[in-house]
């Protein structure tokens, strides 16, 4: 899987997250929420360092990241994390490979 994360969005969650430079920040799967890849399921962020990294994206000075123990849940879809300016907040751009 690839994780790209465009830099107006890397921007929002360092804004918002009051994120420094050289922090890390874990794209992780939640029960609930709306819009994820898998039913019943999301993805949400927090703060964190990484452990086994699966992919990883570096913008703004931050390092964003996802966990081996997530890969289920892209199923073999790469994402792309982007700023949405009509909500003004990140948005997830879900694609396989053939499909870039």
């Amino acid at each position: 899987m690839k994780l790209k994360v465009q830099e107006e969005a890397a921007q929002w969650y360092k804004d918002e997250l009051e994120l420094e430079q050289n922090d890390s920040l874990r794209f992780f799967v939640r029960y609930g929420g709306v819009g994820g890849l898998q039913p019943g399921m999301s993805l949400g962020v927090r703060p964190d360092e990484p452990a086994e990294p699966i992919a990883e994206d570096q913008q703004e000075g931050i390092r964003f990241y996802v966990e081996q123990e997530d890969a289920w849940y892209f199923d073999d879809y790469n994402v792309t994390v982007k700023y949405d300016p009509d909500t003004q907040e990140p948005d997830f751009d879900y694609y396989q490979e053939d499909s870039e």
